[in-house]
């Protein structure tokens, strides 16, 4: 009897929020005999009815229920929502379009339970289901909605998104949550993009931290890069004050003193690149241990720039960091190359040592990050000492071969052919042929790097004309079911008018 007065209540409470959804989404274009779903605990399938003014497709559902038919044309038809055994209780919401209108349909298969994890826990169990965790704010990304991490230890989860008292949305600074408070929630996780979400999480209680930090000098945590004092002031209610530095940060930041609640450190000269890192305050109220943390950066000596901006830097010991595209090769053997980026090319007087050039599989074409000193040769700039330290691979392909390529944001093509047609002038959205097949270029930009108003107006900058022979590098990707070279770069132009 307790199942089934439980099963009835769930339904009424999805009979609500059915009810709130179709206020706001209710749509002339498609109507539900039912705009929520529930399945069985132990699996099965249900159906509902759709009516459609128009052609319908489902365009998101749960990675755990399976929608058949998920596209259908109007009139009246059926869909059917069917799903495995699953142990614990989980729901999901479908969308289904119609035209430029998207209806929300909920689903809940079994009883979603509420379950205490750790963040390891959390971080390995199922998504969709709902979990309870307590542990310490570490950092607070986004004050409207309520997007921070929270670590107890064995881990550390991504909160996007913080209900207040009343259920609301975009009210986190009600809570007055700051780093270092112990808080426990509830919510249903999800992954995005790799990253381990709990989503709209119900704020069950918050232990206010005994220790936070007042106030920092310098104000923006941010030393030169000969290095200096860092002062933290803490606002510390609790007995004791321990100062934990990560062990990575030992060799260039120190501790200088600790007067009271006030602790400086000493930061050495820095000869590499920026380098960060967060120390932890520790005190305890004698049964429980609360933190507080401050993050700190500390200028490189490595500057990262544009060709054009290495090349009106003076000459000296600085180091230098460009990424460009490798546009010819003066001498393989000792690595002597030009680069150029979207401001300009420069002359690079060496990769590493003889032969490591070749041992990279350094090639014309590829796409590589360097770091080096200002030099010049009898009055021309020139980067020495260069230092290899990561590339793009670009491989040289037809057409025909271009177009058969898997969809890949990291893998990178160079292709030619005729400019055939200029579909806007302004970023150079062009189609290449090769006689028989057409490809859509989506960009072409001066180079590396150019972003802004530097994509613009390039093609009538070089003179490309249609009728020109260009090499553009970019890689594969499908818009509207059209493959396309996504946000191409220019390598290289024949005119057609060139004797």
């Amino acid at each position: 009897m307790k199942l089934r007065y439980i099963l009835v209540s769930v339904i009424a409470a999805l009979s609500f929020i059915a009810c709130e959804k179709e206020a706001d989404h209710y749509l002339d274009e498609v109507q539900l005999s039912s705009s929520y779903v529930a399945l069985s605990q132990s699996g099965g399938s249900t159906s509902i009815t759709i009516d459609a003014t128009s052609s319908w497709s489902v365009t998101s559902a749960p990675n755990w229920l399976t929608v058949s038919p998920t596209s259908g044309s109007a009139g009246s038809s059926s869909i059917s929502f069917s799903a495995e055994n699953t142990i614990n209780g989980r729901s999901g919401e479908v969308l289904l379009s119609c035209g430029d209108k998207i209806q929300h349909i909920n689903v809940i298969q079994g009883l979603a339970t509420v379950a205490n994890a750790t963040c390891a826990e959390v971080l390995a169990g199922p998504e969709s289901k709902t979990y309870r965790v307590t542990g310490t704010v570490t950092s607070i990304v986004n004050t409207t909605y309520g997007n921070w991490y929270l670590n107890d230890g064995t881990g550390e989860v991504y909160i996007y998104g913080t209900l207040d008292s009343k259920g609301n949305t975009k009210n986190f600074l009600s809570w007055g949550l700051e780093v270092g408070d112990e808080i426990t929630v509830e919510g249903p996780k999800t992954v995005y993009n790799g990253t381990v979400e709990l989503v709209d999480v119900t704020v069950i209680k918050i232990n206010k931290s005994l220790m936070k930090v007042a106030e920092i000098d310098p104000e923006d945590a941010v030393l030169p890069v000969a290095g200096g004092k860092f002062t933290v002031t803490l606002d510390n209610k609790g007995s004791g004050l321990y100062v934990d530095v990560p062990e990575d940060a030992k060799d260039w930041l120190s501790i200088s003193s600790i007067a009271g609640n006030v602790v400086t450190f000493n930061a050495a000269a820095n000869e590499g690149g920026d380098r960060e890192t967060t120390i932890t305050f520790k005190t305890t109220d004698g049964k429980k241990e609360y933190t507080a943390q401050q993050s700190l950066t500390q200028k490189g000596a490595i500057v990262e720039c544009s060709v054009a901006d290495f090349l009106a830097a003076p000459v000296g010991n600085t180091q230098y960091r460009i990424t460009g595209v490798i546009g010819s090769v003066a001498n393989a053997s000792y690595g002597n190359v030009y680069i150029r980026d979207w401001s300009g090319e420069a002359y690079v007087y060496g990769i590493g040592a003889k032969g490591d050039f070749e041992k990279l599989g350094l090639k014309v074409g590829d796409i590589v990050t360097l770091v080096g000193k200002r030099g010049e040769y009898k009055g021309s700039a020139q980067m020495t000492g260069a230092v290899y330290e990561s590339h793009k691979p670009v491989t040289a392909v037809t057409i025909p071969e271009f177009l058969a390529k898997e969809d890949d944001p990291n893998v990178y093509y160079m292709v030619t052919g005729t400019l055939r047609e200029v579909a806007n002038a302004t970023y150079g959205n062009v189609y290449l042929n090769d006689g028989t097949n057409d490809l859509y270029v989506y960009g072409c930009y001066p180079g590396w790097g150019a972003t802004g108003d530097n994509r613009k107006g390039f093609l009538a900058a070089a003179g490309i004309e249609v009728g020109d022979e260009l090499t553009v590098i970019g890689v594969k990707s499908t818009y509207k079911g059209t493959p396309q070279v996504n946000n191409g770069i220019y390598f290289s132009h024949k005119s057609a008018n060139a004797e």
